[in-house]
């Protein structure tokens, strides 16, 4: 077994090497900062100096552990200081040719026991590893930033990777408080290598100014519980860094999905890289600024808006969990809603669903006795679609079959009055389908929800080439009355969620197919580097492995891009009836109830 690794030197000083170096002093490490820039040096001390400060006015340590963590950084310009580290971390900028001088160089002046860790995400470790005189002593090491934040740690061996020298390594990244794991060497790894791909496809999709960046970013933020939108995340990362992950990811797979969008080329080439420039897909106050500033791409609702249509009265159909959690929130809000259902008792069955949710709310302090009565007084449980004749805006959420929809919205077109609004919750079916059935299919909009509707914020408000500008109008001022976030966009298969959530879903299922990473890996280092409330495959079985293959299949069918083509082994798990939390089996095994 490998000595302790107790001097580490860290070359690079930028914000990555900083917060390394920040991670390490802090353990008790002695740390070597190296940077060719004095002021990039400077910088380095300057952050550790006012990070410890604040700890100490927090009181997470004390003075004099203060003083002993800065004892324990020095600074310096030449690599010549290395000498006597026994773990060398090298994050300066990623290109091969300053990487490789950087580690030629390093040979010249460390020990032979000493490991040298790259910091790399998008570039070939063993491409490194075969350049340096001690390969078997080369690995990545790959922190995510905020690295005094962030817990996840990428432990990266190349072929040529000496096994004691990742133990020593895993063991260092434990000490630190960090959760290391263990992947081989190809661009992106586990968690950059699902993020990326995730990440260039919302760039398209704002390139085809299928939707807003805005309403991009707030979608999954909302329906996925995000902590940032893809776009601001591209802003924060920088613009010609994702660019350049993706193009060695692209190298390697040859995977469209992985091919940058073209719009990245554009703003890297135009030094619009993000935060770090003042400008990306935002505009910022100032360079390096987290803050957001209006510019001539900031929507304003107000100009030349269409009024819309008077709602008081909404008509919920259906019987499922969906469906009474979507006339609780506008019962909630104070419309009348008919909740109709195929026959009168599963109607009442519905409403006491939601009776019991509302108790639920009582019991957590939520919400009064008082407002419950009155919630439940405005739901009006109905056997028939006829209930419907007077409702102002009528909502499905029946079971996801476009045949059993267009059945449903041909009797609605027969009951509802003439300017009605008609709408459909479908995740994954084209809205326009459904509207044509009708003699009015400007009336006609989708309205996805996300389940539980009552708990998630986000409404796809879904609008097809012949919907009317007012019933678009009349949707997103119900979707502010019963307090969600309304985005807009086309009627496309997966609208902005599903569209850029289960493409990231299926890259994680062929991550396991081809034996690179396990399942718990992948799920941590998703959850600790993306910031992901759940990993992949916990996700996958919460939602249901025949669901998610159904929008998978629905995906590929409109795109006809041989990357969204559903990982075979979703197609075996649920040919073998493994459908997830539900049938007690998907991609784990869960407890029977």
């Amino acid at each position: 077994m490998d000595t302790p690794l107790t001097t580490i030197a860290v070359v690079g000083l930028g914000t990555m090497g900083t917060g390394i170096a920040e991670v390490l002093t802090r353990a008790g490490r002695e740390v070597i900062g190296i940077d060719i820039s004095e002021a990039a040096a400077r910088q380095a001390v300057a952050s550790l100096e006012a990070s410890t400060a604040r700890a100490v006015s927090r009181e997470r340590i004390t003075e004099q552990e203060r003083r002993d963590i800065l004892a324990r950084f020095r600074t310096f310009s030449d690599l010549q200081a290395a000498a006597d580290a026994e773990l060398v971390i090298e994050v300066v900028p990623e290109t091969y040719e300053i990487k490789q001088q950087v580690f030629r160089e390093l040979d010249a002046v460390v020990p032979p026991t000493t490991i040298l860790a790259t910091g790399t995400n998008a570039l070939s470790v063993t491409r490194l590893a075969a350049e340096s005189q001690r390969p078997e002593r080369v690995l990545g090491l790959h922190f995510f930033n905020p690295a005094p934040a962030m817990k996840l740690v990428e432990v990266v061996s190349s072929v040529l990777t000496a096994p004691p020298a990742v133990e020593s390594v895993t063991r260092l990244a434990r000490e630190l408080g960090k959760e290391p794991v263990a992947v081989g060497d190809r661009p992106g790894f586990v968690a950059d290598g699902l993020l990326f791909g995730y990440l260039n496809q919302a760039a398209a999709m704002y390139e085809a100014n299928y939707a807003s960046r805005e309403d991009i970013d707030a979608a999954m933020k909302l329906g996925c519980g995000l902590p940032m939108g893809p776009l601001a995340l591209l802003d924060l990362i920088g613009i010609d860094t994702a660019r350049t992950v993706l193009e060695a990811m692209y190298a390697e797979s040859h995977d469209r999905l992985h091919a940058p969008a073209p719009v990245l080329g554009q703003l890297s080439e135009a030094g619009l890289t993000g935060r770090k420039a003042g400008r990306g897909f935002y505009t910022y106050a100032a360079a390096g600024s987290q803050d957001v500033v209006p510019d001539a791409l900031t929507p304003s609702r107000s100009a030349g808006a269409v009024p819309g249509r008077e709602v008081s009265s909404v008509g919920v159909a259906g019987s499922g969990t969906m469906a009474s959690g979507i006339a609780e929130v506008f019962a909630k809000a104070g419309y009348s809603v008919v909740l109709a259902a195929r026959s009168q008792e599963k109607a009442d069955t519905a409403k006491g669903r939601i009776a019991k949710s509302l108790e639920r709310s009582v019991a957590k302090g939520r919400l009064t006795e008082e407002a419950r009565d009155e919630t439940l007084a405005r739901i009006t449980a109905a056997g028939s679609l006829d209930s419907f004749a007077d409702v102002d805006l009528a909502v499905e959420a029946v079971a996801e079959d476009l045949e059993i929809k267009r059945q449903l919205f041909q009797t609605l077109d027969k009951v509802c009055k003439p300017g009605a609004v008609l709408a459909t919750t479908t995740s994954s079916l084209p809205v326009v389908a459904v509207a044509r059935v009708t003699s009015r299919p400007e009336d006609v909009i989708g309205m996805h929800f996300f389940n539980p509707a009552p708990a998630m914020k986000l409404v796809e408000v879904v609008r097809t080439v012949l919907t009317a500008d007012d019933v678009h109008a009349t949707v997103r001022e119900v979707c502010l009355k019963v307090r969600k976030h309304p985005v807009d966009c086309g009627d496309r298969a997966g609208f902005i969620v599903n569209a850029l959530l289960f493409p990231y879903l299926n890259n994680a299922i062929k991550m396991v197919e081809e034996h690179y990473a396990t399942l718990d890996d992948i799920d941590a280092a998703m959850k600790l580097g993306g910031g992901y409330p759940m990993g992949p495959f916990e996700l996958l079985d919460v939602v249901g492995l025949d669901v998610s293959l159904a929008i998978e299949k629905v995906l590929h069918s409109e795109f006809r891009d041989p990357g969204l083509a559903p990982a075979p082994l979703l197609e075996h798990l649920v040919a073998a009836g493994c459908l997830g939390r539900k049938t007690g089996r998907g991609f784990r095994e869960y407890a029977r109830r």
